[in-house]
């Protein structure tokens, strides 16, 4: 089930959006950075398994397997994968039940009539032997083009085991209004690719049944909060007006009638920064930080973390630490590790508490947050 602020608490929130020009501080706890792997190709998202070792993607296609030691693995029977531009081998989720069944979800960008677009796979993982067995192609979105950007995707699995998942407007922006076009939008399916009861959309002729909510120009961070199983995105703007949002049930976003950014030429986006009908982000960046991924830390290494948004940057090479008050409204911020370790693209919390970061860089790592 997914909860979400009440409208008192929200229009709070949006009275006190900060940007990343804000002078207030989040606090920073004691803490140190350690490699567990390097020479990774644009590691893409990581997993980490609760007994040790990770899962780990990266970009051009591979998907690895890290043991406790530091050996990299790689796992064979991966699908064929369209690797170019923004596209490849994306997000990993293990099943809520991966300790007894082993099941794996990924995503992908792949080639078909039209182009190329976001998938999303289910399969068995071997850990021992590094293979996919049973590797199913669950969804794939109804229009794919000649672009290469703008391919979504992470995952979020609820305490129903549905699968949300975000798709880009794959560059064309108009996509993202259009609820009978699966660009843009946030959307939700069960594990095997059918529709849940109670999709916002179902049942509607001229819409598409997975769809969750649309008006998202590049959504690439999404988690659900275990602890209050609320939703989050963190998506791309254009120059300026990356958003964190709380996608409700059939609810429209704005991109591209509105936005706190304005496009790469300087020019206005759409109506401005508000309009009827379109929701506002719970938090926004201007200039543009380009999110890759987002986390809410839960976890007994970090405590004053504790409920909080972590965000990796690409462009801007950190990881913004934004610290909510107790009814969920941000409050401030801290950014750390700039210009670092370079472009951070993943964030998860490990099972111990410790924070883990990929990098997207050629020679990629991946990289371990914990106190000392």
């Amino acid at each position: 089930m997914i909860f979400s602020l009440s409208k008192s608490v929200m229009t709070a929130a949006l009275a006190g959006l900060i940007l990343s020009t804000a002078s207030v501080r989040a606090e920073t706890p004691p803490h140190e950075v350690e490699e567990i792997a390097s020479g990774l190709a644009n590691p893409w998202s990581v997993e980490p398994f609760e007994d040790g070792g990770y899962l780990v993607s990266e970009r051009p296609g591979r998907l690895n397997i890290i043991d406790p030691d530091g050996t990299i693995r790689q796992v064979s029977g991966l699908p064929d994968i369209h690797a170019a531009g923004q596209g490849g081998l994306l997000d990993l989720a293990l099943d809520p039940d991966f300790s007894d069944n082993q099941v794996i979800y990924f995503t992908a960008s792949i080639a078909g009539d039209g182009g190329q677009g976001t998938a999303v796979f289910r399969a068995t993982l071997d850990r021992a032997a590094a293979e996919l067995s049973a590797v199913e192609q669950i969804f794939a979105m109804n229009r794919f083009t000649g672009t290469n950007r703008h391919f979504g995707s992470r995952i979020a699995i609820d305490n129903d085991g549905y699968l949300y998942f975000g798709i880009g407007d794959r560059g064309e922006s108009d996509r993202a209004q259009n609820a009978g076009d699966h660009a843009g939008s946030i959307l939700r399916i069960r594990p095997d690719g059918s529709v849940p009861d109670g999709n916002p959309f179902a049942g509607d002729g001229d819409a598409l049944a997975e769809i969750w909510s649309i008006g998202h120009r590049n959504p690439q961070g999404i988690t659900i909060d275990p602890a209050t199983g609320i939703l989050y995105t963190v998506e791309h703007g254009a120059r300026g007006g990356d958003e964190i949002n709380i996608p409700e049930a059939g609810a429209n976003y704005g991109w591209p009638e509105i936005s706190y950014g304005v496009h790469y030429s300087g020019a206005k986006i759409g109506k401005g920064t508000h309009a009827e009908g379109l929701e506002q982000p719970l938090y926004y960046w201007d200039p543009s930080i380009a999110p890759g991924a987002i986390a809410v830390y839960r976890g007994d290494m970090f405590p004053e973390w504790d409920g909080d948004f972590l965000v990796t940057a690409l462009k801007d090479r950190l990881l913004s630490h934004v610290a909510l008050d107790d009814n969920g409204v941000p409050t401030a911020e801290n950014r750390l590790f700039e210009d670092r370790f370079g472009r951070l693209r993943d964030v998860k919390i490990a099972p111990d508490g410790a924070v883990l970061l990929t990098t997207d860089e050629a020679n990629g790592q991946l990289l371990r947050v914990y106190r000392p």
